[in-house]
């Protein structure tokens, strides 16, 4: 039997884009490499700060993330996702660039997880900046019009942590602010079906906001999850 080499790392599929940052990456967190059930390639973009991806809108960054994405392609990943919602803004630049797979934002989610809801239902999507989240971050994500969005901009900890860029996370007082974000959502759409996590720093509270709110709650750990599955499926056993 022969086999085809070609890359520099084996059994990765997966190659995440990730924000140049230091706030504390807690396990759930897409920057955490316990959260993932398979092993992923990192490639840090430097300059990216989250203040300057989010509240700033990435301005000169395009250049940077092609040529990191070209080069965790290069060490062996056979798909691209990033670290932040907001880089949708990419998708359609990064997709041509890279000659594979690219799923830029969790966001892309949206539109699946409408189909699935019953008749009368919709998602919607809890971000960490509503400020800042324009419509053509939403537009390149696939994200239909008059979404509805909630916001942690609000609550006292997590947005200002994060996009602070901050050494120390209060995560009881983070986990706050998502689920009481979630709530408010929730209370202000009665037709809200499902909710999807913009921010790839809301992982850990997803099971919370679930739990508060009893609706489905979709991260970017369900979108790669997903979007792995198609890169390495799993090989089964021939029936004996």
């Amino acid at each position: 039997m022969k086999i085809r080499g070609g890359k520099a790392v084996y059994g990765a599929s997966v190659g995440i884009l990730m924000l140049e940052a230091r706030f504390p990456r807690i396990p759930g967190d897409m920057g955490n490499a316990l959260t993932w059930p398979f092993p992923v390639l990192y490639k840090v973009v430097r300059d990216a700060s989250p203040d300057r991806v989010v509240r700033q809108g990435a301005p000169g960054l395009l250049p940077a993330f092609i040529d990191a994405a070209r080069e965790l392609v290069a060490d062996g990943a056979d798909g691209i996702t990033t670290n932040c919602g907001f880089l949708s803004l990419f998708q359609p630049e990064l997709a041509k660039a890279v000659g594979v797979q690219v799923a830029t934002s969790s966001l892309m989610q949206v539109a699946m997880v409408n189909a699935t809801l019953p008749p009368g239902r919709r998602a919607g999507i809890l971000t960490i900046s509503a400020s800042t989240l324009t419509d053509t971050h939403l537009a390149r994500a696939g994200v239909p019009k008059d979404t509805p969005v909630g916001s942690t901009e609000g609550g006292t900890e997590f947005t200002r942590a994060i996009l602070g860029n901050e050494l120390e996370l209060d995560v009881t007082a983070a986990r706050a602010d998502n689920v009481a974000a979630a709530l408010e959502l929730q209370a202000a759409h009665a037709d809200l079906g499902a909710i999807v996590l913009e921010c790839t720093n809301m992982i850990p509270y997803a099971a919370d906001i679930r739990a508060a709110t009893g609706l489905p709650t979709y991260s970017i750990a369900s979108f790669v999850t997903w979007f792995q599955s198609s890169l390495d499926p799993p090989r089964y056993p021939d029936p004996v």
